[in-house]
């Protein structure tokens, strides 16, 4: 398998110091290998200086020029994170030091498949949000995210009571289901 030139520029772009790449990379990468090191023992600090160490790998790996990446680029910083987490739990002595039971602890291909699936339903999801329109968009953020209660809704979005704000709110959920499995089926 081959990796698409869009990785493979971001790969030369990481060689030649490219800020752009770099930013790339991070935003893309970092919050996957983010959730692995905190799900597993560590702290926001440790996945910076992991998903760092990583970057640094793949840096050398990149500038020697004869390096070929063989699979998605997030595979590859997973997999190198993965490796050197469990490298420093051994040192730290949080984990014992026989690695065979790592499988346990530390995600699996399985688990990074799953949590690209939740991305892209999530990415689905925004899209239809920015789908669904004003009011609902906004009155949707107001109840789940905001957690206003349904008389504070109801004021705002000037509905005469608490329950013709839920009615509007029950419609504006069927109509976001509608349009996110119209996007999810197109989708598959």
């Amino acid at each position: 398998m081959t990796t698409d030139s869009n990785e493979q520029g971001l790969l030369k772009g990481l060689a030649g110091n490219d800020r752009k790449s770099i930013e790339t990379i991070y935003r893309t990468h970092y919050s996957m290998i983010q959730t692995l090191i905190i799900n597993n023992s560590g702290t926001s600090d440790d996945a910076r200086d992991v998903f760092q160490e990583a970057i640094i790998v793949l840096y050398e790996k990149a500038k020697s020029g004869s390096f070929e990446l063989h699979a998605q680029l997030k595979t590859y910083i997973y997999a190198v994170c993965r490796r050197l987490w469990l490298k420093r739990l051994a040192l730290q002595q949080r984990f014992s030091s026989d690695l065979a039971n790592a499988q346990e602890t530390i995600a699996t291909d399985e688990d990074l498949e799953m949590y690209e699936h939740r991305t892209e339903d999530f990415e689905l999801m925004e899209k239809a949000l920015m789908n669904l329109g004003e009011p609902c968009k906004e009155l949707l953020e107001s109840y789940y995210l905001r957690k206003k209660n349904m008389s504070e809704i109801a004021k705002e979005f000037g509905y005469t009571n608490a329950d013709n704000a839920k009615n509007q709110k029950y419609k504006c959920l069927m109509r976001l289901k509608k349009i996110f499995f119209g996007h999810y089926n197109n989708s598959l």
